[in-house]
């Protein structure tokens, strides 16, 4: 965002990630002192609608450089056959709805630049690009940078999506490192010993899964490990997976409650979340996460610290 801010002159540039859900997080910010900090704020999935996302993919800067000019229309000569496109151009006027938006925050100008990685098999096939984020600059006042500029940020995009996908996938591939090197040792763990070695020594089931607790339920008998239900609890969570689920192979849930589970409410904040994998048909594996109370701040609307998302 420093870069980019020095190089384009405008007022703020922010790096703007979208999560799993679609919604917006604005996760990086260089701005003029003076001007209110976005770091941290996000932004409902539908400030960005999925036609605007879809072009970003063809035209991947895109330019106002005035939000409050006067509109001048196009009229398409009657001898053309198809309707003139106008994905491709930068004199393409905002939507009324958008100008108003960059108005309420105080921008008359913006430059969007997109943040395209490698979709991989996420997106249907392992050739296509997933449009990741956007580097977004605001100015208070009437900005246009010409083409050589534009094209000079647009290069920059490239080689930030081409480290930041890199960076990714090394993430993705340590994590997957980790998590194979103890499923071996785990494996080897239960061929050398009982099953309760995997709960008793290092590593543990915990180490395959981000966690706050994890439990063996085997031959009746139970071997919890860090913040989970007590025994009673778990024979009654047993019962009803046996009741609800006892065709499946396992289960996972953000929230036991939203599973329908009915004593949800007496397993309290400790345990909110819950993975099970079936062993037998009457032995199991449990995961669980506590209850997060997490304050999110969401952007484009006065914000009360007692609310809570």
């Amino acid at each position: 965002v420093d870069h980019v801010r020095e190089l384009t002159g405008y007022h703020r540039v922010m790096v703007y990630k979208f999560h799993e859900d679609e919604h917006g997080e604005v996760v990086a910010e260089s701005k003029r002192d003076d001007l209110e900090p976005y770091i941290g704020l996000h932004y409902p999935a539908t400030d960005i609608p999925q036609a605007s996302r879809f072009l970003f993919k063809q035209n991947r800067v895109r330019m106002i450089a005035d939000c409050r000019a006067t509109p001048v229309r196009v009229i398409q000569d009657e001898n053309l056959m198809q309707p003139l496109c106008l994905v491709g151009s930068t004199l393409r006027a905002p939507h009324g709805c958008h100008a108003q938006y960059m108005a309420n925050m105080g921008s008359i100008a913006s430059l969007a630049m997109a943040v395209i990685i490698n979709g991989g098999e996420e997106e249907g096939t392992k050739n296509s690009m997933k449009l990741w984020g956007l580097v977004v600059c605001h100015h208070t006042s009437p900005r246009c940078i010409p083409f050589p500029l534009r094209y000079a940020c647009e290069f920059l995009m490239q080689a930030f999506g081409l480290q930041l996908n890199m960076e990714l996938q090394l993430a993705s591939q340590m994590s997957e490192k980790h998590i194979l090197r103890t499923q071996t040792l785990l494996c080897d763990m239960i061929l050398r010993d009982s099953p309760t070695g995997i709960v008793t020594q290092s590593p543990s089931i915990m180490d395959l899964v981000k966690c706050d607790g994890a439990a063996l339920y085997y031959h009746g008998k139970y071997w919890p490990l860090g913040v989970t239900p007590s025994e009673s609890q778990i024979k009654d969570i047993v019962e009803w997976l046996l009741a609800t689920h006892g065709d499946s192979t396992g289960l996972s849930t953000d929230s036991l409650a939203d599973a329908g589970y009915p004593s949800a409410a007496s397993l309290g904040d400790a345990v909110c979340g819950m993975a099970v994998a079936y062993i037998t048909s009457r032995d199991f594996l449990f995961w669980f996460r506590s209850h997060t109370a997490k304050e999110v701040k969401w952007g484009g609307a006065k914000h009360h610290p007692e609310d809570k998302d």
